[in-house]
């Protein structure tokens, strides 16, 4: 799951989430984490249809509040109400980087990774 999910990433321009249930959000939070580590510097928008997404915003700005997510990070997550909107935002997009994981040391382990399971599966 992980090696399809970092695969369809590394071919993306960005990330929107649709009102969804746990495997939207689990993928969701994935691609905020990587982004957050520098894995990626992509947005990742959520389309808030009728106000699905303002229970998960309002926690992100309180887990701001109480300082597990830095004030940058929280810009990481784009909305909108419509697709349209959430484009336009989406375009305007610039990724803030403060301290994250180098791009070349993930690949590199992903590289490292891909080599371990090959070998693994020839066995």
């Amino acid at each position: 799951m992980h090696q399809r999910k970092a695969e369809m990433a590394r071919h993306s321009d960005c990330f929107i989430a649709l009102p969804g249930g746990y495997g939207t959000l689990e993928e969701l939070l994935e691609v905020i984490t990587w982004a957050q580590l520098g894995i990626h510097d992509k947005p990742v928008g959520l389309i808030n249809v009728d106000g699905y997404y303002n229970y998960l915003l309002s926690f992100l700005d309180k887990a701001v509040d109480d300082g597990f997510i830095k004030p940058t990070q929280r810009s990481i997550i784009v909305s909108a109400p419509t697709a349209t909107e959430l484009v336009q935002k989406l375009e305007e997009y610039v990724p803030i980087h403060d301290g994250v994981v180098s791009k070349v040391r993930w690949e590199a382990e992903q590289l490292e990774l891909n080599s371990s399971l090959q070998t693994e599966i020839a066995r």
